[in-house]
């Protein structure tokens, strides 16, 4: 049994403040202040997703370049770093009176914010939590999503009644003055420095669960000796990990996600507007979404401390190829609120999957390089969404055959989840998996 008080769980609640911090560095957030920003540079909506999709792709090389220095410095003087980078910018931004100023300072809250921090806030809680972490990230998703909810309508109130240059200022003066003295302070390597061990077991508690000779792994079925994941050396290389299949298949799980939610979530009134829906069943939506998804990250939390992990992804896509396919059908108000709910659990279930499945798989030694690799896979994904709905629609005039392509898409990444076998830290090569960084 864990200890209650284990230093892990504030570690948790730093992580997911870190994460709700990356908010002017995202899509939705920059949705808040388009149109201010639209009229303050005079700018037309081409332009202005010109720059944003230019932004995201060069600033999807922040998730790759943080990882590394994760690794090699540890999570208090990398996220305190970033965070006040972060801070740093958006200040700028808030002053920034030329487009081509604006224009680089974005594409700096890209970097910094949605690929750095983001990789860093992910990470942390791969390195404390090994056997927990389905649930860790579970609880970590429920708080950042909780978060997100109390920030988005805060930042809109202080838009509207103050400027989007005041509530910008705002955020930064709460990333530089909040978070970056509260990542000094609370961040650390891993349990190992503060003489813990992953989970917070005791010794006696990991030796007993060494001494399980025979367990089945849930995710693989494979029968051996279970790994507590305390020597923080043990796991893949990055170039190893991927190498595999299982790397992929998640990876683009999630990158197809992000694509997805980026492209509806840019569109989504417009798409309900073709059904004949309202700016009302839109606003709608977004609640049930919401609280559908907070849902799906209790569950999915849950269900992956208990079930595979591969398996639980296919469910998850399953659901979200569902909500893709019934999407250019909706014809009543209780159709698009189930298809709400749909979209909700799957990014729910999605979520802790994607924060999860790393540290799990691969292990803690190179674990900042892999899942940057994959978070900046997400990222890139996330530029093209948009475009590539606002394209179909320019020259088929509908939405419609568009989600049904991307739900046989998302389909044969469910199919894939449930064929392909998960690795484990022990499965490393054995050259590799004890090896210095």
């Amino acid at each position: 049994m864990t200890h209650r008080r284990y230093y892990g769980w504030s570690v948790v609640l730093l992580a997911a403040a870190a994460m709700v911090g990356t908010l002017p560095a995202r899509t939705q957030g920059l949705g808040i202040v388009t149109e201010h920003i639209l009229t303050d540079f005079g700018l037309d909506r081409v332009a202005w997703a010109e720059i944003n999709l230019w932004a995201t792709l060069v600033g999807a090389g922040g998730a790759v370049t943080v990882g590394r220095l994760l690794d090699r410095f540890g999570a208090r003087v990398v996220l305190t770093t970033t965070a006040l980078l972060l801070g740093i910018v958006v200040a700028g931004m808030s002053v920034a009176t030329t487009v081509a100023v604006m224009a680089v300072l974005i594409t700096l809250t890209r970097g910094v914010g949605q690929s750095a921090l983001s990789v860093v806030s992910l990470a942390m809680v791969g390195q404390w939590f090994v056997r927990r972490l389905s649930f860790a990230m579970g609880v970590y998703s429920v708080v950042m999503s909780l978060g997100f909810m109390l920030a988005f309508p805060l930042v809109g109130v202080v838009v509207q009644t103050y400027g989007w240059r005041a509530a910008w200022g705002g955020i930064a003066a709460a990333l530089v003055l909040g978070l970056t003295p509260l990542a000094w302070v609370v961040a650390r390597r891993g349990p190992e420095t503060l003489g813990l061990r992953v989970d917070g077991e005791t010794a006696e508690e990991a030796d007993e669960y060494r001494g399980q000779d025979v367990v089945e792994h849930p995710e693989t079925h494979r029968v051996g000796a279970p790994s507590v994941g305390n020597d923080a050396l043990v796991g893949w290389a990055w170039r190893d990990a991927v190498s595999t299949t299982s790397f992929w298949v998640f990876a683009i799980g999630a990158a197809l996600y992000g694509l997805v939610a980026s492209g509806i979530g840019l569109f989504n009134e417009s798409i309900l507007a073709d059904r004949g829906f309202g700016a009302g069943v839109y606003y709608q939506t977004l609640v049930v979404t919401a609280l559908t998804a907070l849902v799906g990250n209790f569950a999915g939390g849950w269900l992956a401390e208990r079930w595979s992990m591969p398996r639980l992804m296919a469910v998850a896509m399953a659901v979200l190829a569902t909500g893709l396919a019934v999407l250019p059908y909706l014809a009543t108000l209780g159709q698009v609120m189930g298809w709400a709910v749909l979209m909700g659990l799957g990014g729910g279930f999605v979520m802790v999957l994607f924060f999860g499945y790393w540290a799990r798989a691969y292990g803690r030694r190179q674990l900042g390089v892999i899942q940057g690799a994959a978070q900046a896979l997400t990222v890139l994904a996330s530029a093209v969404g948009p475009l590539l709905l606002a394209q179909w629609v320019a020259r088929t005039g509908s939405y419609s055959s568009m989600f049904t392509l991307l739900a046989l898409v998302v389909t044969c990444n469910a199919v894939a989840a449930l064929l392909v076998r998960m690795p484990l830290p022990e499965d490393a090569p054995v050259a590799l998996a004890h090896e210095s960084t």
